[in-house]
């Protein structure tokens, strides 16, 4: 009996694969003629909603075919699970045409005849960087205009089937299921996939991978453009070459192209600022051992003999400087000479990077049709989302028709809740930070008894200290923290956005990206701002101690600074991020398809169909390019904000971007399904968000070197303060620490114990000694430290704000070439609309209404002559 079932199986398989003679990548109907433009999925479940959505269904596609789309089924007994529908759609010229011209399509009217730019010298060297030419233009460029059904025979057709490419077709072809009704429900009319998406009526929807990534497809129609992004762009060991960023624009639209333009970008300009960086660190190794500050607390003559008053308080033991050695050390790799310079690059190098910025977007919105791009997101229509739940009406004052519109009264109400839910957030954010220094001031003290009385730990005793290991633990803690408050406040900013209702697409994606922009702003920098800026800074002194909730003492600095915590902290937290985000990115979808693919591998290879394939693909998602844009600005911002206290940042940054390049083509051309294609001119808000973090990175970095490093007391000490001609700055580390008289401890703060029974003991200071008339307070050197230090501020400030807007001046935003291009392509575009306007004059000359025809035609004739003026 088990093996009829398997004849049986075996036969009913054998019928399936014979009535379908395409093959299993075919992207056309049974026809083998009209291509498939976009897919949709449904599960016919008998629950008791399926009586709904099978009305539902019924009036969508009936409304979709009455649009003009061309519908055909496939019988859930034809799919690998034989559980799901597919419904494919074909988007016929007619239909084309008629959206194209609503959506304001560019489409090619005559060969460009503007000649290349001339050759780079530096071609040659760069050719193995290089793709093949017909990777990188697989089509000849055209000068471009608007479609117009009218105007048909003036543009380039040679094709009706290929004149528009298969993103152009799926985006009119999501415009019209964005927008199509399905009913009435609760006396309100209903339409969009979205919804139907929403509600479960269907499963999915996405337009079709023309092929599969490791093979070509067998069809001789379909140009396998997946296939050739996988080989030469998707795979990590093509890392080294140039992106086909016409080919990406051509495959997944302008908005994805864009996106990865700029990351190619963004990554060849962290070179720069990365060889700079590694040639700054390499200067702190090699003079490493020349640090006389490190040389004097390593010195047991004079580290060893200066005894350090208690890190906290009553459980912590006296200890001596030279403890502290090792780490004295290795704080002089990032606290140097080249930490100066290498802020003030940066804040020259992230200029330069927008400025060129500028220029490459500037030829991009040329090469591909977006110079009227501005004009032309004005014109398209609203949110399906707005449409639907603003009921009222008013008239337009520029087009003078009937629009929906939000009232200012519901306008206010959401944005007030939007706005205290945000805040409620950050607030949460810094509560969190708070707990995180309250645990670091709470385990600081078991860290340093438990590293002074367990001999274990005493060979790494010099370079672990309680400062470093209450630092990384609480590093790794807020990392932590991070990772859970973003979690869960992404839910947050999407469903606040949403309630908020925006008007248009671009307006959803810039409130959304601000809520999210100023949360993760929060999250991920608060805690390197406050050991940049607040640790160890309002510490008081023995014997007056400043204290948190009058419980915890207030963290202090390493005797060498707090500069190479700020450097553990970012390296932590920026180091994780980028590592948990690749892991998220690749590993997880991958995971996810190979599990849901699981069954298909046993099938017969015949009965997997391109749509069944793509269907079980994971959904890129609207928001997806969204967190890519934000995952990098977020990294920016590490490079930039505090990157004098970290030069192998932007090494970092390279090396993970050279990765993230790959896995974001790797998940999008293999792992996703194919996205819908959308048209963008530029990387939108996040361009404002980069100004503005490029302009507070100056005032961040001017205020790490003069705060958080120790590079101006060392300037003072020695111009101003250094007895020894022959070397300045010995005697610094004496001269930085102030003496305390034990006996003037309170019963608070002394140690249990004084075994050695020392009499005073040395802290981090400018005060003077219990000797003196004027007993712990700060002495004129603390003064002039503090003066120099907002002198500084101001001086280095300034410099790079003059450098940055005199370098923003000197580039032009766009090149003179493109400029010159676009005017000889608008120019060249009039002149042959003109053109054909007076045939068509000419033709009716001759048909009759001769004399309003003649009027017509000088008319047109004066316009020809004033555009040629012009």
């Amino acid at each position: 009996q088990q093996s009829g079932r398997k004849y049986n199986l075996f036969l009913k398989r054998r019928l399936r694969i014979d009535k379908r003679h395409q093959s299993k990548d075919s992207i056309f109907f049974r026809d083998g003629v009209r291509r498939i433009d976009f897919v949709l999925s449904y599960v016919d479940d008998l629950n008791k909603e399926w009586e709904k959505k099978l009305e539902r269904r019924k009036e969508f596609e009936s409304n979709l075919q009455k649009a003009g789309l061309e519908l055909e089924t496939e019988d859930k007994k034809e799919s690998e699970d034989g559980k799901i529908f597919f419904v494919k759609i074909h988007a016929p010229w007619e239909v084309l045409i008629t959206y194209a011209e609503v959506l304001n399509i560019k489409v090619p009217i005559k060969e460009n005849d503007i000649p290349p730019m001339v050759e780079n010298p530096l071609d040659c060297v760069l050719f193995p960087l290089r793709l093949p030419e017909k990777v990188m233009h697989p089509e000849p460029d055209y000068f471009t205009a608007p479609f117009s059904k009218d105007k048909q025979e003036l543009y380039l057709i040679n094709d009706e089937s290929t004149f528009f490419s298969p993103s152009m077709r799926n985006r009119i072809v999501n415009y019209i299921l964005t927008r199509c009704p399905y009913g009435t429900e609760e006396g309100k009319k209903k339409f969009g996939i979205k919804r139907l998406l929403n509600n479960g009526t269907y499963t999915a929807a996405y337009p079709l991978h023309d092929c599969q990534y490791w093979k070509k497809a067998s069809d001789p129609n379909c140009d396998s453009e997946r296939y050739t992004l996988y080989m030469e762009w998707a795979r990590f060991l093509r890392f080294y070459k140039e992106q086909p960023l016409v080919l990406i624009r051509k495959y997944y639209g302008e908005k994805i192209g864009i996106y990865f333009a700029w990351l190619g970008f963004y990554t060849e300009m962290l070179f720069l600022a990365a060889v700079v960086g590694l040639i700054c660190f390499l200067y702190g190794l090699f003079t490493m051992d020349e640090n006389m500050s490190s040389k004097e607390i390593c010195d047991p003559a004079i580290g060893g003999e200066i005894i350090m008053c208690p890190l906290c308080d009553r459980d912590c033991e006296y200890w001596r400087l030279n403890t502290t050695c090792e780490s004295s050390q290795y704080s002089h790799l990032f606290d140097n000479v080249a930490t100066l310079f290498f802020a003030i690059f940066m804040g020259i190098w992230v200029t330069l990077f927008l400025e060129f910025w500028k220029r490459r977007q500037a030829r991009l919105k040329y090469e591909w049709d977006l110079v009227d791009f501005e004009e032309e997101q004005q014109q398209l229509q609203l949110r399906p989302e707005y449409e639907a739940k603003c009921t009222q009406k008013k008239r337009n004052p520029i087009t003078q028709e009937m629009e929906p519109y939000l009232p200012l009264t519901s306008q206010a109400v959401r944005f007030c809740v939007s706005g205290a839910t945000v805040l409620f957030w950050v607030s949460l954010i810094i509560a969190s930070m708070i707990a995180v220094i309250v645990y670091r001031l709470a385990v600081y003290a078991a860290f340093a008894s438990l590293m002074e009385n367990t001999q274990t730990l005493q060979p790494i005793s010099g370079l672990l200290t309680p400062q470093l290991a209450t630092s990384v633990t609480a590093s790794c803690l807020n990392f932590i923290i991070i990772m859970i408050l973003n979690f869960f406040y992404e839910r947050i900013a999407i469903w606040i956005t949403d309630m908020e209702i925006p008007k248009t697409h671009m307006e959803y994606e810039n409130r959304l990206t601000m809520k999210m922009f100023l949360f993760q702003f929060v999250n991920y920098y608060s805690s390197c701002f406050y050991v940049a800026f607040f640790k160890g800074k309002f510490v008081g002194y023995p014997g007056a101690y400043t204290y948190m909730f009058n419980r915890w003492r207030n963290e202090e600095c390493d005797p060498a600074g707090c500069l190479i915590e700020l450097t553990t902290q970012l390296t932590i937290v920026m180091a994780g991020k980028q590592i948990w985000g690749n892991i998220q990115e690749a590993i997880v979808p991958w995971i996810c398809n190979w599990w849901g693919r699981r069954k298909a591998r046993n099938n017969p290879e015949n009965l997997y169909s391109r749509w069944e394939q793509d269907h079980d693909l994971q959904t890129f998602g609207a928001l997806g390019l969204f967190y890519e844009y934000l995952e990098m600005v977020i990294q920016f911002g590490f490079i930039t904000l505090f990157v004098a206290s970290f030069p192998l940042a932007p090494l970092l940054a390279l090396m993970n971007n050279i990765l993230e390049i790959r896995v974001d083509s790797w998940k999008l051309t293999t792992q996703y399904r194919r996205p819908v294609a959308a048209k963008a001119h530029s990387i939108g808000v996040w361009q404002e968000i980069l100004n503005g973090m490029a302009i507070l990175s100056v005032v961040t970095n001017a205020f790490i070197v003069a705060f958080t490093s120790d590079m101006i007391p060392r300037l003072v000490y020695y111009y101003a303060y250094s007895e020894n001609q022959d070397s300045p700055m010995s005697g610094y580390i004496n001269n930085s620490l102030s003496v305390f008289l034990i006996s003037d401890f309170p019963e608070r703060n002394e140690p249990k114990e004084n075994p050695e029974n020392f009499v005073i003991c040395r802290y981090r200071d400018y005060r003077y000694p219990p000797d003196h008339e004027r007993k712990y307070l700060h002495t004129m050197q603390f003064w002039h430290i503090l003066a120099a230090k907002l002198a500084f501020i101001i001086i280095m400030e300034h410099v790079v704000f003059i450098v940055k807007f005199f370098v923003a001046w000197m580039i032009p935003d766009v090149p003179a070439d493109v400029k010159a291009k676009i005017k000889r392509e608008k120019y060249l575009t009039q002149k042959i609309l003109h053109e054909y306007e007076l045939e068509k004059l000419k033709e009716r000359l001759c048909q009759g209404d001769k004399r309003a025809t003649e009027k017509e035609f000088i008319a047109t004739e004066g316009r020809m002559e004033l555009s040629r003026a012009m």
